[in-house]
């Protein structure tokens, strides 16, 4: 659940919709927080133009989730 502990960032996390196989294609996201200061912590696919995502929590205070740090990549014109 959205409760579990986050231990680490994604890294060039490929989210892909629940059923589909095969190679990904543009508009298939690829979120990347592998750098310093990055901070998500885990992403989930809802619909083709929206995704739950999970912020880690800071490093120093692990009460606030106050800021995200994170790229995306292969994003199709429309999305």
């Amino acid at each position: 659940g959205s409760d579990d502990i986050i231990a680490g960032n994604v890294s060039k996390c490929i989210v892909l919709p629940a059923g589909y196989c095969g190679q990904p294609k543009k508009g298939h996201l690829i979120f990347d927080a592998c750098f310093e200061s990055g901070n998500l912590g885990r992403v989930d696919h809802v619909t083709e133009f929206e995704y739950d995502l999970f912020i880690r929590p800071d490093t120093c205070n692990p009460r606030f989730r106050v800021w995200f740090n994170f790229t995306v990549e292969n994003v199709k014109e429309s999305q």
